[in-house]
């Protein structure tokens, strides 16, 4: 037991409440913010020790034992993900003081973030499905308001269908809870995984799950991205990139955990479907990031691609293919969150989202220009950075799996497409935008980039230590596997 394993939810929490009641002193509000994410920083550099060197972590809240009472585990896999989404939360709130506004920021933008990471962190950590549901509700209403903070008419016309659909899957979500638990009469998950395990994954159980796979593929964007591309597009440059780079992120966590530790028993089925539905997703956004002359719109659309990448890596279910889905996933993290930052910057300067409209900003701004193509290559998986040792991994692993079934065949060739998709859209932002004549002069310009620069650089630093470092990760990336691949791990950790 470790009782700081609550720390990344807690420090978020505390700051959360703080600069509520202290809203109207922003310079207050942008220190405790700031320090609390350099708080969560360390606590998570902590803790992926704590789990390296002696296992998983547990809590149990109230010291009732599980599954009676509430639970948190901590495993690799939480904690990375937790360190990732922590590193982003930084360089967005750093990118967010010089440019979301003072409007924004005297109306609860600070703690709105925060709860942001509360729900975010405390879904990572819970141990049971009622609580990852709580999770997911502080993280959404979070995202609600920022998502129409500003009240312009494309914010509010996209926030009514943002919320409705995430209402609508949220009453889907607690319904598939209502009805497992009504089966076994348990949510804690450790538990649920034994109960499954012992009684068998029949018809019933197996329909249930397929209802998780609907409310979790809509918070991801799996297949079900409709609503994506537009909630995505209209709030400012952080607000779009901490939703880009960790919302969806969540969705894909809770598939990882579920389909890993509950639903594993009928994977011809559950995985089956998973795995038609990333392969669908990764040729539709990629479709749709080729489409569009709009960076609001391809990176958005990329979101999706990378979304159907990761689930096609976890659902060949292997030790490679599960390692590389997990650095992709941090990658993929990190990289979103750059490329809509630079996105964002290069939107401030020249006004317009149209590519047609904008040309040679890498006269004036070199360092956004070759950061943003650093970003662009990673993401289309050129060597050596981090894109490419990902899709490696996960293309090997799924290769592998198609000894035993064609379709990962068809899913290996769809990942590799979908990257040149992938990579031909966001080259065509940077030849676009950065490339060409210079359309704007230095006067011209709508805003300055000063205080801009320094969060790009910082996640531009940590992509490049991640395609670099990957042999420094790896012994951690495959103690997170293992837990996904052996369930019995993490249900020892909990039940004891």
């Amino acid at each position: 037991m470790n009782n700081l394993i609550i720390l990344p939810l807690l420090i978020p929490l505390g700051a959360g409440l703080m600069t509520a009641i202290f809203r109207k002193n922003i310079l207050f509000q942008r220190i405790i913010s700031i320090l609390a994410v350099l708080l969560t920083c360390a606590a998570s550099f902590f803790l992926i020790s704590q789990v390296s060197s002696q296992g998983i972590q547990t809590l149990q809240l109230g010291g009732w034992p599980a599954p009676y009472g509430i639970t948190f585990a901590l495993d690799m896999f939480a904690a990375l993900l937790i360190l990732t989404a922590s590193f982003v939360s930084l360089a967005c709130l750093l990118f967010a003081i010089p440019s979301i506004g003072q409007e924004r920021e005297r109306y609860y933008f600070y703690p709105l973030y925060q709860f942001l990471m509360v729900g975010v962190n405390g879904s990572f950590l819970t141990g049971d499905l009622f609580n990852l549901f709580v999770c997911f509700e502080v993280m959404l209403l979070a995202s609600y308001v920022l998502l129409s903070l500003g009240g312009t008419k494309p914010q509010l016309r996209e926030s009514i269908k943002y919320i409705l659909i995430n209402t609508i899957s949220s009453s889907l979500f607690l319904i598939a809870i209502a009805y497992l638990y009504r089966i076994t009469g348990t949510v804690n998950m450790a538990h649920l995984s034994v109960l499954i395990a012992q009684a068998g994954q029949d018809g019933l159980i197996t329909t249930v799950s397929l209802l998780f796979i609907i409310v979790f593929s809509l918070k991801a964007g799996l297949l079900l991205f409709f609503w994506l591309p537009g909630s995505y597009s209209t709030p400012p440059a952080a607000v779009r990139a901490v939703f880009g780079a960790l919302l969806t992120k969540v969705g894909i966590y809770a598939i990882f955990r579920v389909f890993s530790l509950i639903f594993y028993h009928q994977p011809e089925t559950t995985h089956l479907i998973l795995g038609v539905m990333a392969l669908l997703t990764m040729l539709l956004g990629g479709m749709g990031a080729m489409a569009y002359w709009d960076i609001h719109k391809i990176l958005s659309y990329n979101v999706i691609i990378s979304v159907g990448f990761i689930i096609a890596g976890f659902t060949a279910f292997s030790m490679e293919a599960i390692i590389g889905a997990i650095y992709y996933l941090m990658h993929d993290m990190i990289v979103k969150a750059l490329l809509f930052l630079i996105g964002g910057a290069m939107i401030g300067i020249t006004g317009t989202s149209k590519l047609k409209e904008m040309s040679g900003l890498i006269r004036y701004h070199p360092l956004l220009g070759w950061m943003f193509f650093i970003g662009a290559m990673a993401l289309g998986g050129i060597p050596p950075l981090s894109g490419f040792i990902g899709k490696l991994i996960i293309t090997q692993g799924i290769l592998e799996k198609g000894a035993l079934d064609p379709f990962f065949y068809a899913l290996a060739a769809a990942g590799l497409l979908s990257s040149l998709m992938s990579l031909y859209s966001v080259v065509k932002i940077f030849t676009n935008g950065f490339w060409g004549e210079t359309l704007l002069s230095k006067d011209m310009e709508k805003i300055s980039t000063k205080g801009l620069i320094f969060p790009c650089v910082l996640l531009t630093a940590i992509s490049i230590f991640l395609g670099l470092g990957g042999e420094v990760l790896y012994p951690y990336l495959a103690a997170a596997a293992e837990t996904l691949l052996n369930p019995q791990i993490y249900i020892e950790a909990v039940l004891k």
